[in-house]
């Protein structure tokens, strides 16, 4: 870190007796905190915490946002993770306030606009996959995953076994496996073949009577759509399993194709990666599931149901798999998806996969011959090469990472998916023009010759941040969380 740009940290600032705040004189006698509440629940002062006045908080703060990187001030080319612009009309509806000052507490008659919300949301986003029931409950995509395959499990336990086994591909988000394992099941491993897809003959090898279900992501993590999916799908269901659909990348489908038209059983949505709410640090997240008939008694509780012209919450569904969130879910974030989907409608959210399609396909064939791309194939959203030939060199796909951090571009995600050595994993989205797109395909064909001509250069980068290149291995071994004097 340059000492000429370095922001103190905030313990290094301030004085004693400063404040940041200013109350009212206390109209009744002070009392000590362990007056009122038992002492093991009080916090022991923080030594050394600083003492601040509002104008240092705030100018200390203002210029640490100022340093970070964020979609308002730049592109996200983050491939699977889909950090498309977030409209500011998607706020505007979240903070009105009839639903921003709701809580959620108050009854049902007096939560009818809030309740109504949530059903059309659900519908719209059973319209848009092909499924017939959908829960908006799941904080996140991982909890989506989670809520699925104990839908799953719950199914089929009522049948006489909830069976041992998921197959899940190598091509597969990482929270796939866990989310199963979660469930109490074994992961079998499933590979993809020579065109980076699933082949029906790998997944009849695997599936058995032990085989509770395949877990899916489509578009995979290589950008390629799993042509063969209706005959993988059908063979699962011939031995009695169900198929689960990660939907991280459903991005890339609005309004080309539906999930649930393919016979899969679950899906979850990550609204924050498809319908463009905040994303990571911007959260909260939510990650909706929706399943085809045969699963919608197991629908976690309370599902919303319209009698006539009046909402309510169902709780008597006796096969439920009970409650799995707070509440119904991440609430605000739910009304910017619903304002994105109306303010879109079905025309729009078309337009929108058919944009990502044709940047991340632009980035790929104006990148090809710079990089190396391991699956040389037409993409969906986001498109996949490695450091193989920048190794020549000595240089590294986190090389190539941070060198483009002095150029002023976010990284894309590197090392993974896990079956491509080195990846370089890059997501345009839609919301990118062709002018940044072209700023960014320059600035990696660059990078690409200075690998050549000058690989010391990237291998010390970044030079022009705030921050130079970290020990990161000594970071994860001995972390700081919190500074002392």
């Amino acid at each position: 870190m340059r000492p000429a740009s370095r922001e103190p940290l905030i313990f290094e600032k301030g004085a004693e007796g400063r404040k940041g705040y200013s109350l009212p004189r206390l109209d009744v006698e002070k009392a000590r905190p362990e007056k009122i509440w038992p002492v093991n629940f009080l916090r022991k002062d923080l030594e050394g915490f600083p003492e601040m006045s509002e104008v240092e908080i705030i100018r200390h703060f203002t210029r640490l946002s100022q340093w970070n990187y964020g979609v308002d001030s730049g592109f996200y080319p983050l491939g699977s993770c889909t950090m498309k612009y977030n409209p500011k009309i998607n706020e505007d509806v979240a903070r009105l306030p009839g639903f921003a000052s709701a809580h959620p507490y108050l009854p049902e008659e007096l939560s009818q606009g809030a309740l109504q919300m949530m059903f059309e949301l659900e519908r719209h986003l059973a319209a848009v996959s092909g499924m017939d029931g959908v829960t908006l409950q799941p904080s996140a995509g991982a909890q989506g995953e989670l809520t699925g395959m104990l839908m799953i499990r719950a199914y089929l336990a009522d049948r006489g076994n909830p069976r041992q086994k998921v197959l899940v591909p190598d091509t597969a988000h990482g929270t796939n496996p866990a989310s199963s394992s979660l469930c109490g099941y074994q992961v079998v491993q499933v590979k993809s073949n020579e065109r980076g897809v699933l082949s029906p003959e790998n997944i009849a090898a695997k599936m058995d009577e032990d085989v509770a279900a395949l877990m899916v992501t489509n578009p995979n993590t290589l950008g390629l759509f799993e042509e063969n999916i209706c005959r993988i799908v059908d063979i699962v269901h011939r031995k009695g399993g169900q198929v689960y659909c990660d939907g991280a990348n459903l991005n890339a489908l609005m309004g080309l194709t539906r999930i649930g038209d393919m016979d899969i059983d679950v899906l979850h949505f990550n609204l924050h990666k498809t319908f463009s709410t905040p994303h990571g640090g911007g959260g909260p997240g939510a990650g909706p599931v929706g399943v085809k008939a045969h699963l919608l008694d197991y629908l976690p509780l309370p599902v919303i149901k319209r009698e006539g012209d009046t909402y309510r919450f169902d709780y008597d569904r006796p096969k439920s798999i009970g409650k799995i969130r707070s509440f119904y879910g991440n609430f605000a974030i739910m009304l910017r998806a619903f304002a994105y989907i109306l303010s879109m409608g079905g025309e729009g959210l078309k337009r929108a996969s058919l944009v990502a399609l044709l940047n991340a396909n632009y980035i790929r064939t104006r990148l090809k011959g710079f990089y190396h791309l391991p699956y040389d194939f037409p993409c969906m959203h986001e498109c996949v090469f490695s450091d193989k030939l920048q190794n020549a060199w000595g240089v590294t796909a986190l090389d190539i990472a941070k060198r483009l951090m002095d150029y002023g571009f976010h990284p894309p995600t590197i090392y993974f998916p896990l079956v491509v050595h080195g990846a370089l994993m890059i997501e345009p989205t839609e919301s990118e023009p062709k002018e940044m797109l072209d700023q960014f395909i320059e600035v990696m064909i660059q990078i690409s010759k200075e690998a050549q001509s000058d690989p010391k250069l990237l291998q010390e980068a970044p030079h022009q941040t705030k921050v130079s290149r970290l020990d990161e291995v000594l970071a994860n071994r001995k972390p700081k969380p919190r500074w002392k004097p």
